[in-house]
């Protein structure tokens, strides 16, 4: 269960706010006005601390519940905006289109690459295919999770491709991300960022079905994260 104490605004409304803005394209300034009419006056600086605080959190108990995903990976990064700097954005889906993890990095290499591989690994089990671009970053870092894999003796290793066509799949779900963080105009902190993106993560994920509905709605499910 998620804490809510000493935030001076009941839970439903918090909970309301940080959907909002993590499912729809608006700032927090359009967000106050919002809040303003339907009866609630918060500031837009209180929103941000909100999403900061809760989101990260919510995400994790998105994870932690989502349906089964299949073994069949695609991967690839995208660009988001920090202080002003283009960051890389991590991100896997299965061959169905799940969210499988995502993971903003200030630099594009092996390292960071790996690290990514590692954590999706950690968090949905080895998959038996990763498709992946042309990126020699990602198919190193892939490389080396397989070394990891065969020096563990687990048996499975990772088979690679690097076939263009069958990532179009990540590509496209890109596209939901970026039409969220369009109106933020970047972000101003590193820590904001990844808090805001994986809010936007687990709304995302909410819309494509992966977790068990039981006949809720969008937000009921979103709310249901912090029960």
């Amino acid at each position: 269960m998620i804490d809510f104490k000493g935030t001076h605004f009941p839970k439903d409304v918090i909970l309301f706010a940080i959907f909002f803005y993590l499912r729809y394209p608006v700032s927090y300034r359009d967000l106050e006005e919002i809040m303003e009419e339907r009866g609630v006056d918060v500031d837009h600086g209180t929103l941000d601390r909100w999403v900061v605080k809760f989101a990260p959190l919510l995400a994790t108990q998105a994870q932690s519940r989502k349906k089964p995903t299949a073994e069949s990976w695609r991967m690839d990064e995208t660009y988001i905006k920090v202080k002003g700097k283009w960051t890389y954005y991590y991100r896997a889906v299965d061959n169905t289109g799940k969210t499988l993890d995502f993971m903003l990095s200030e630099r594009r290499n092996k390292a960071a690459a790996r690290r990514f591989f590692k954590r999706a690994i950690g968090t949905n089990g080895v998959p038996d295919r990763v498709v992946i671009d042309k990126s020699g970053a990602n198919l190193a870092g892939l490389e080396s999770v397989n070394v990891i894999l065969k020096f563990m003796g687990s048996g499975n290793t990772i088979k690679i491709l690097q076939v263009k066509y069958l990532n179009n799949i990540i590509e496209q779900d890109h596209r939901f991300v970026k039409r969220i963080t369009g109106p933020m105009l970047g972000f101003k902190a590193f820590h904001s960022a990844e808090a805001t993106l994986a809010g936007i993560e687990t709304a995302h994920m909410i819309r494509k079905g992966q977790l068990h509905a039981n006949g809720l709605t969008a937000f009921q499910q979103f709310a249901a994260l912090a029960a």
